[in-house]
């Protein structure tokens, strides 16, 4: 008989992690992810998407977990049959500080998807991090990237207290889980994981907060990373 599961819940960012390098979703992730579903393990997506992308990935997968979505802006769980979405941030001081980048002259461009973001403000990354960070200086705005875009932030957010939020009616904490992320606003998740892993395809602060870096990239990575944790053969 098999012994107890080493880590009682998975959490996972989406693209470059359950997906390859297109950004599109990797069979061997979707069956990765259903069979710990199938073993009782809760699968939380903590993304940077806006909510309705999210949803219908969770609903596409069979999850159970809630969802972090935007950043930590939103987190979406079910209770008592009910959808419950509970808001961190009202977006007002992101979209301020994305209309100052203008006035500034900064090239700065919002995401399509943006049009269904409500806590903060997403860009597209082709314009360069650290000329964001600069016009924002002394702006309580936190600026992530996450290699798909530049994300605005009321500091003191991101996805670390939004899971915190989303494991408590689950009576579990970050250290329970394993987690798996790629991007600089995965950090704070990774270093407080139980288990924590990136990939050769993650960002630089990334791979320093992990415990484990796979040999694989992408999704290729993902199903590495939950074998190393033990939650899967």
């Amino acid at each position: 008989m098999a012994g107890p599961l080493p880590f009682r819940a998975l959490v996972t960012d989406v693209d470059g992690t359950l997906t390859d390098r297109e950004r599109r979703l990797d069979p061997r992730a979707v069956a990765a992810v259903r069979s710990l579903e199938a073993r009782g393990v809760p699968v939380i997506l903590a993304t940077g998407n806006v909510l309705p992308i999210a949803l219908a990935l969770y609903r596409f997968l069979g999850l159970s977990g809630p969802i972090v979505a935007e950043n930590g802006g939103l987190l979406y769980h079910e209770l008592d049959g009910r959808s419950v979405v509970e808001r961190f941030s009202d977006g007002k001081l992101p979209r301020r500080a994305f209309r100052h980048l203008l006035d500034a002259g900064v090239p700065a461009r919002r995401l399509f998807t943006d049009r269904w973001r409500e806590t903060e403000v997403a860009l597209e990354p082709s314009v360069p991090v650290a000329s964001v960070r600069r016009a924002l200086g002394g702006w309580a705005i936190t600026v992530e990237s996450t290699g798909y875009a530049l994300h605005l932030m009321e500091r003191g957010g991101g996805k670390l207290p939004a899971l915190r939020r989303a494991l408590a009616p689950l009576a579990l904490v970050p250290r329970d889980c394993v987690v798996l992320g790629d991007g600089d606003n995965d950090v704070a998740m990774l270093r407080s994981a139980g288990f924590a892993v990136s990939f050769p395809s993650a960002s630089p602060r990334a791979r320093r907060a992990a415990k484990c870096v796979t040999r694989a990239e992408y999704a290729g990575g993902f199903l590495e990373g939950v074998k190393a944790s033990g939650l899967l053969a």
